[in-house]
């Protein structure tokens, strides 16, 4: 257990020798009201059989601010109870035995301005290996106004992007380049071609096309922009192909920016795996080279998918909208990947909307308020097809980017097909939204007679009409009622 054995009549005496308990050093005031300018994380904490869930919420908050497991004489140095961090509420998790949400308030001064790496550092650094936790898991953080200033966000955001595009109305399409490994520069760039030119918006690198033996970036990036011409050319639309410059070293990131570029593309991308220090550097770039920002959260799951243990996804999506992509996937509720309705509807509030209160049903627990910062197009994909676009106009709206990779790429007629069937699709769904019909409800016959005038689409309703991934989800408890967004 935390515990120490000083005492003076019944009292601690802070500066006598031994470990002093950090509730007793001041980490937790269940008295303290938080000021407009703290920082406020929500953690998720399980302790060890016999710590005190209080006492082990004051030393994850003692821990990520000021404190060492004793008094320290450099205290005196410093108003230290000014930098300590305050748990000020502890609450048990209902239905999750030995589980409790912890809110901590952080002073703005501790974290350095516009920097995502030094307040990942504090908030998440060590605290996640003590001793006295089974378990730690941060949900949520409200990041307050002044501090959100410090930060440019987006180098363009869902409106200027909607305008430089001309598309409006309807959701942004997609395709992911499959299979993702082991095609020719050449044949890559077919694919993009005959993608874009059935109707598609983007086509992209997936998170591991970097620069392989069979497929070197700067020849993969020549072929797709030459597809990316030649169907902006067929469609007179602007089309974009997201070119991974993820790399070894931020030069080798700024070569292949650079030349994309000059290619003329309007769009780069890069993977969450490349660190945040190296995200916010590409956001600069893109901001000066007015190029879209896209952002594969490429190894998220390694660390968001646990329940009671690592950094929830929606503190990953705050954490990117501050450092500025235009793009993050972001779930889809249907389809192949984890992702609970409510949960996914969370993530989407925060990456798009100007002020998200507080709903713990979608895993909020604090008011946020983004102060104009521009919003995250959030990107759907895995596993989707042309089949469920009512389904998922219902869950994500308008302002998102559908991404059909083999949903386009396995149609039964070609690529080209694929990608009018869920043109089609998103175009008939987006009409009967606008006729104030139930898509959710009628969006199977609508689909169905749009089919009739579209072979493309009937052939990919009749190839993916039972594919479905439905596995339990264990996102949030039963009770969470299922939302709609937009």
């Amino acid at each position: 257990m935390l515990s120490g054995n000083n005492s003076t009549n019944g009292r601690r005496d802070r500066w006598a020798s031994g470990v002093t308990p950090y509730a007793e050093m001041g980490y937790f005031d269940p008295d303290y009201t938080p000021r407009d300018t703290d920082v406020l994380a929500a953690f998720r904490i399980t302790p060890q059989p016999g710590v005190d869930p209080i006492e082990a919420a004051a030393a994850v908050a003692g821990e990520s601010s000021t404190a060492t497991w004793t008094v320290v004489w450099t205290d005196r140095l410093t108003d230290h109870r000014h930098y300590r961090a305050k748990a000020y509420e502890v609450s048990p998790v209902p239905g999750r035995d030995g589980e409790h949400i912890a809110k901590i308030a952080y002073d703005m001064d501790l974290f350095e301005e516009g920097s995502i790496a030094n307040m990942a550092s504090s908030i998440i650094g060590n605290v996640f290996g003590f001793k006295a936790l089974q378990a730690l898991r941060l949900e949520d953080l409200r990041i307050p106004g002044h501090y959100v200033k410090t930060f440019p966000g987006p180098p363009h955001g869902i409106v200027t992007e909607r305008e430089r595009l001309d598309k409006f109305g309807r959701p942004l399409l997609g395709a992911t380049v499959k299979p993702k490994l082991g095609l020719s520069a050449k044949n890559y760039g077919r694919v993009v071609y005959e993608a874009l030119r059935g109707g598609l918006d983007f086509t992209k690198d997936d998170e591991n096309v970097n620069s392989q033996p069979f497929m070197r970036w700067r020849d993969r990036y020549l072929y797709s922009i030459e597809g990316v011409d030649r169907a902006g050319a067929a469609t007179g639309e602007i089309k974009g192909h997201y070119m991974n410059v993820t790399a070894a070293t931020m030069e080798e990131m700024y070569e292949r920016a650079e030349f994309a570029r000059e290619l003329g593309s309007v769009i780069v991308m890069v993977d969450l795996t490349v660190g945040y220090t190296a995200m916010q550097s590409m956001s600069r770039w893109a901001r000066r080279n007015g190029m879209l920002l896209h952002l594969h959260r490429a190894g998220h799951g390694t660390y968001t998918r646990q329940k009671s243990h690592g950094v929830s996804f929606r503190v990953i999506a705050k954490w990117c909208r501050l450092i500025g992509v235009d793009h993050m996937h972001a779930g889809t509720v249907v389809g192949k990947l984890e992702g609970d309705p409510a949960i996914v509807a969370g993530y989407y509030d925060t990456l798009r909307l100007d002020h998200v209160p507080a709903d713990p049903g979608r895993g909020l627990h604090f008011d946020q308020d983004w102060v104009s910062l521009p919003g995250v197009m959030p990107v759907a994909s895995g596993g989707i097809h042309a089949g469920q676009m009512h389904e998922l106009l219902h869950h994500l709206g308008e302002d998102v980017v559908l991404q059909f990779g083999g949903g386009t790429i396995g149609h039964p007629m070609g690529i080209a097909a694929g990608a009018t069937a869920n043109r089609v699709a998103a175009e008939a769904m987006i009409q009967a939204r606008n006729e104030g019909r139930d898509c959710l409800r009628e969006g199977p016959e609508i689909l169905r007679r749009a089919a009739r005038f579209c072979p493309e689409l009937e052939a990919a309703l009749q190839v993916w009409k039972d594919v479905a991934f439905d596995f339990q989800s264990t996102d949030t408890p039963d009770h969470v009622v299922t939302p709609t967004i937009g």
